[in-house]
């Protein structure tokens, strides 16, 4: 649905709203849940498609909006400090008219049919003529007897890595629950700084909901070869402690594995609950059309919150995703902003991805959905391996460690619709760029 047909004259029915609810709303404008990654980009993409609308950014957290990605690393290792994290100066939002609101949590929505209405949350009201959920995901809890105990960590935001930071100073010995990215990460950063890590993955192998089995089998062997502790098909009873603090991990098998310190990155849960009191449409999160719409035809939904039409181009119509990327968040603000300035234009493009762990760089690029067939190109003296995923003999995915130029003429190929004959691109000394053709000559 596209939004150009809902466009409300600034202030009307808010302001309405807003005497209705007391009169202490702040000025109506386009307000912007969440200061993360998405919602900052849209306030900035507003910004360059000609909005000059006020626009109110509410963080629930009492810092400036920061990037999240090197939490886990650079600023775990004390290679970063705050600063580096920062999106913007405040003078930024100043000046472009944004209004950055810090530690309030909306609690409540009462919206009107044409987009506008009022939200409000620890004792203050923000009237809107348009709204936009950019309110991402919580970190999935580990419900297992001693989960309270001190030590048991999560690691999600800054907050949550700053606690990280002062605990692991006198700690030697780490369990990291969890194979995926952010376990991973985190679990090369505390080895890196020298401490003794074991990773507990529940599944068969590493990473499982991203990437295939040989770029999983490759992760595996590196990291056990530089000292990682990795159990696979782990299986966890309890957390045990002396008093109040945590001494270590129980598994069902009887096993207990020492520990000071627990991190636990299973996953995250997408944060739907105020979408569920507006009635929208909830499924894996919010589900939002090809314009970042909402199923209310005026609510703006992007980022990890959002469900969306599966971009990839040539997809089936009916195919839907929720990514949890900076790629996406960022692309996906983007188009909201086009929505939200009445220009609304489709989300279409490549999903790509990326994780640093230890001397490893992983770059991925489209989606391995449906893929029966691989290549592999490794080249052991390089420390480089990527993993091509063909779909009826058209290129649909790669995995790239340590191969950026790999990963640039994937992605490539995937937007020009171009395919990489796979029985070329098996041999490691071609280069990919040379191999790929259109898909009309290669068929």
């Amino acid at each position: 649905m596209s939004t150009a047909d809902t466009q409300t004259i600034p202030g009307s029915a808010a302001a309405a709203t807003a005497s209705a609810a007391g009169g202490d709303a702040e000025e109506a404008g386009i307000l912007i849940i969440g200061a993360n990654q998405s919602g900052v980009q849209l306030a900035i993409s507003l910004r360059a498609a000609g909005n000059t609308e006020k626009i109110t950014l509410l963080s629930e957290e009492d810092h400036r909006p920061y990037q999240r990605p090197a939490l886990s690393k650079e600023f775990l290792q004390g290679k970063i400090d705050k600063e580096r994290l920062i999106f913007r100066s405040n003078e930024y939002w100043q000046d472009h008219n944004i209004h950055l609101v810090k530690g309030v949590r909306i609690d409540h929505i009462e919206k009107n049919p044409d987009g506008s209405g009022i939200a409000t949350g620890g004792g203050r009201s923000f009237a809107f003529t348009r709204l936009a959920l950019a309110v991402g995901a919580r970190p999935r809890r580990l419900d297992i007897p001693g989960a309270d105990l001190e030590g048991v960590t999560y690691l999600r935001n800054a907050d949550d890595v700053l606690a990280l930071k002062a605990l692991i100073q006198g700690v030697e010995d780490a369990v990291v629950i969890g194979g995926g990215f952010i376990g991973l990460e985190t679990a090369c950063s505390l080895h890196g700084l020298g401490k003794n890590v074991t990773v507990l993955e529940h599944g068969p192998r590493l990473i499982g909901r991203a990437v295939g089995e040989e770029t999983a089998d490759f992760f595996l062997q590196h990291h056990r070869k530089n000292g990682i502790d990795i159990v696979l098909n782990s299986r966890i009873k309890q957390f045990v402690g002396d008093g109040a603090t945590v001494t270590g991990v129980e598994l069902e098998d009887g096993t207990v594995i020492d520990t000071q310190l627990v991190i636990v990155g299973i996953g995250v849960i997408p944060n739907t609950e105020l979408a569920e009191k507006m009635g929208l449409d909830i499924d894996n999160g919010i589900v939002v059309d090809s314009h970042a719409v909402a199923s209310d035809g005026t609510t703006i939904a992007i980022g990890d919150v959002a469900n969306t039409p599966n971009p990839i181009p040539g997809s089936p119509a009916d195919e839907r995703i929720r990514l949890e990327s900076v790629n996406n968040a960022i692309e996906h603000a983007k188009i909201a902003a086009f929505s939200l300035v009445g220009k609304p234009e489709a989300y279409a493009g490549i999903p790509w991805f990326w994780s640093n762990q230890g001397d490893l760089k992983l770059q991925i690029a489209g989606f391995t959905l449906g893929y029966d067939h691989t290549v592999v190109r490794a080249d052991e003296k390089k420390n480089k391996f990527s993993v091509l995923y063909y779909r009826d003999g058209q290129i649909v995915a790669a995995d790239c460690i340590n191969a950026p130029l790999d990963f640039m003429t994937v992605r490539s190929a995937l937007a020009k619709d171009q395919n990489i004959p796979a029985e070329l691109a098996a041999d490691p000394a071609q280069q990919l760029k040379k191999l790929a053709v259109n898909v009309e000559v290669a068929s």
